[in-house]
């Protein structure tokens, strides 16, 4: 039952977890852990359980969550899931994420249902039970399952979620399960000193719950000297070397490179059994080309709504910021304000990209931002609705006025961007968009099919409304061509400008699929048309 499909070995099973407070970077440490364990050769499966009600993540504010992160088979999920496929270079799916509001739903649709004969239903054996068996689905077809555990140890709501990873020890064996626990170590500024009162107290919950981590990691603001971590595994109770400082760093993507250069190497070789080199020379050339200083400085502007919190535009900065490293140019991020936006913001700017986003608040903003790029001739990537907003502003340029999108009220003779069919009366609930792959057809010889190397390409969506194909001659008079389609021709999936440098705009979401290690074309070429 919980052995991998392609090794007929059992799977091993990670469980990271958290302490002190929330944030605090269990899925920059799961997800790292993750990235070495590839490095050996794995195959690696990561997924999120997080104690929130929500079913589904769709509905969750951006500004309070950060960005909505949609997997290739339609799931909308928390952003953590973004680090996992940046890190391992893979793709999660459906299983990746279990929300407790979810297995909430399953266990009463089961009991109306008459599953459970009649019988009481409790939180143990019922809900922990159904836990498992969401781990050990999504761990199918891997050598090792990496699962983080939203929230903080002791909080109410994820009590459930501790029990259930310590039963799970008692289905696969405590020599297939890890436990790793990552706290926080405060610097008071008064004493000018670390204190690591906050992180025993995490242990001891932690221990109070049945679950002795075989791994400490002490997250802090500064270095913590190293008799501080001896005294952490003392009240722990395990090796000194089980304890691994991760003080704040300029980039996340340095953490694998500290995780390597600790203890926590020879204990996962000793779970794991595989004392094998991990390969990361492609970590190095990245953190080698990351790290340098360029000739050349590109600054991009990020025309958005929310411009308080980069973790709303993570996939998208993340994007930029790689591929800036490896065509080798030093990146700025400029945020402008898409409700407040002028010519003079965009002037400041070699290159301007629309993200995704839903609502009228800010859109005049980005339809501004379209038009100067496209009489400018400043390069431009537009992405979701960044495409919709580009295609008004090609409409407005093309004699129609009046256009918009239907989103924001424009009626017939206005709607240049209008609902889709199927999504009319779905516009408040979650997880109905059109979510997920879906492919394209490029046109060939277009810039969108030579920035691909195909015409025939697959990217992830998340949207409700569409380009009205009755606008298109306007939208050609103002600039824009279409470039790409859904195979049967109906939906408008990519347009472009053929007198531009670079104005390039998509239906999708290129930068969910975009990688450090595998940066997306479109964003490689963006910045390249910067230098």
């Amino acid at each position: 039952m919980f052995r991998n499909k392609k090794s007929k070995k059992p799977c091993k099973y990670i469980f990271v977890t958290g302490g002190v407070l929330s944030g605090v970077g269990k899925g920059i440490t799961a997800a790292s852990i993750g990235a070495i364990l590839k490095a050996k050769g794995y195959e690696v499966s990561m997924q999120k359980c997080d104690p929130y009600l929500n079913v589904d993540a769709g509905l969750l504010n951006p500004v309070e969550h950060g960005e909505c992160f949609v997997t290739h088979d339609g799931v909308e999920t928390d952003l953590d899931l973004g680090h996992y496929e940046r890190f391992l270079d893979f793709e999660t799916n459906r299983y990746s994420i279990t929300l407790s509001g979810a297995i909430y739903r399953e266990l009463i649709e089961k009991e109306r249902s008459g599953g459970f004969h009649g019988k009481t239903v409790q939180m143990i054996p019922h809900f922990t039970d159904l836990v498992q068996e969401k781990i050990t689905k999504a761990s199918e077809n891997s050598q090792i399952h990496i699962v983080e555990i939203g929230g903080t140890v002791g909080d109410y709501e994820g009590l459930s979620f501790i029990e259930a990873i310590r039963l799970f020890a008692n289905r696969v064996g405590n020599e297939n399960c890890l436990y790793v626990h990552v706290v926080y170590i405060p610097w008071l500024n008064t004493s000018k000193e670390l204190k690591t009162k906050p992180a025993q107290n995490a242990l001891k919950d932690m221990q109070g719950f049945g679950i002795i981590p075989d791994v400490v990691v002490c997250r802090s603001e500064r270095p913590a000297p190293r008799e501080m971590c001896e005294k952490i595994a003392k009240f722990a109770g395990i090796p000194g070397e089980a304890v691994l400082n991760l003080p704040d760093i300029d980039s996340v993507y340095d953490v694998p490179f500290n995780v390597l250069k600790s203890g926590v190497l020879e204990i996962l070789d000793r779970f794991t059994g595989n004392k094998k080199s991990p390969d990361m020379k492609r970590w190095q050339e990245f953190s080698r080309l990351r790290g340098k200083k360029w000739a050349k400085t590109v600054r991009v502007g990020l025309v958005a709504k929310y411009v308080g919190n980069e973790d709303t535009y993570i996939c998208v900065t993340e994007a930029l910021k790689a591929a800036a490293a490896w065509n080798k140019v030093n990146l700025e991020i400029e945020w402008i304000n898409a409700e407040t936006a002028t010519k003079r913001d965009f002037a400041k700017v070699d290159g301007l990209v629309v993200p995704g986003g839903f609502g009228a608040r800010g859109a005049e903003g980005k339809i501004k931002a379209a038009t100067y790029a496209l009489d400018k001739d400043v390069p431009y990537l537009g992405l979701c609705l960044g495409m919709q907003m580009a295609c008004v502003a090609a409409a407005r340029k093309g004699k129609k006025k009046k256009a918009g999108s239907e989103e924001f009220g424009a009626g017939v003779g206005e709607n240049v961007i209008y609902i889709m069919e199927d999504q009319k009366g779905k516009e408040s609930t979650g997880g109905t968009m059109r979510l997920g792959d879906y492919p394209a057809v490029l046109k060939k010889g277009s810039k969108t099919a030579k920035i691909y190397g195909t015409t025939e390409v697959t990217e992830r969506h998340r949207h409700r409304y569409e380009v009205n194909q009755e606008f298109l001659g306007a939208i050609e008079k103002g600039g824009l061509m279409v470039s790409g389609t859904s195979p049967d021709g109906k939906l408008v999936e990519f347009v472009e400008s053929p007198k531009n440098k670079f104005f390039v705009a998509t239906q999708a979401h290129p930068e969910f699929r975009s990688r450090p290690l595998n940066v997306h074309p479109l964003f490689m070429e963006f910045i390249k048309s910067l230098k």
